[in-house]
């Protein structure tokens, strides 16, 4: 599934470019243009669903796949600590409504986070 006017879906089909870092069966992973810290990398499912929950309650292994491929990034860019963000909904600041997770790793993180 996916959605011709949606930003990530683009990067998915090779429309838009993107630096990806790992790509699975159910995932694709690519570096933040604007990061927030040494490693930001998104991760996205290949299916198009709005956000986390959606794609959870739609198909649980495209899920699990996401949380897999988040810890795998932060276990190969450095010492293990990292924060995995999911921004759902507009007053999130989710801005790209197509599910994806921020690894952020590479430096310390205060709380909260905003």
């Amino acid at each position: 599934m996916s959605d011709t006017d949606c930003l990530f879906c683009k990067i998915l089909v090779g429309d838009i470019p993107a630096e990806i870092v790992r790509e699975s069966e159910h995932t694709i992973a690519f570096k933040d243009i604007n990061p927030e810290a040494p490693t930001h990398v998104l991760v996205i499912p290949r299916r198009h669903e709005p956000d986390i929950g959606s794609l959870a309650a739609a198909d649980p292994d495209a899920a699990i796949a996401l949380l897999n491929e988040a810890k795998a990034i932060a276990d190969g860019s450095g010492n293990g600590s990292y924060r995995l963000v999911f921004n759902t909904g507009a007053d999130a600041s989710q801005t790209v409504f197509h599910c994806h997770g921020h690894v952020l790793a590479g430096r310390s993180m205060t709380w909260p986070p905003g």
